[in-house]
């Protein structure tokens, strides 16, 4: 649980904006050890979700996230608006999660 809320959208409905704090990010990059790759070449010679690789992907989203609301609190924001979430391919087997947002301050509206 977290003490700063994040959204995808531009907006909180119930929320306004007091205060833009600025661009925040958190990045997770992740390799691929040899025993993952194994087993993601036999899971990959059946067919279907390779799980060891969704699972580090997951792990590393929540990071990236993590990292990012780090961010925003340092700032002294209370809220993440706007949020995207990346993934990118930066060296063979390289993997590099990113979240993007906008740190703001906002209050409930009365």
């Amino acid at each position: 649980m977290t003490d700063i809320i994040v959204v995808t959208t531009p907006i909180i409905p119930g929320y306004r904006i007091k205060e833009i704090k600025g661009i925040v990010s958190g990045l997770a990059p992740r390799t691929r050890g040899l025993g993952g790759k194994i087993l993601a070449g036999f899971q990959s010679i059946v067919g279907g979700e390779i799980s060891v690789f969704t699972s580090e992907l997951e792990k590393a989203r929540r990071e990236a996230l993590n990292r990012m609301i780090d961010e925003a609190r340092k700032l002294g924001a209370n809220a993440v608006i706007g949020v995207d979430i990346e993934t990118s391919e930066v060296f063979e087997g390289v993997v590099v999660i990113s979240a993007t947002g906008t740190a703001v301050v906002v209050e409930k509206e009365e």
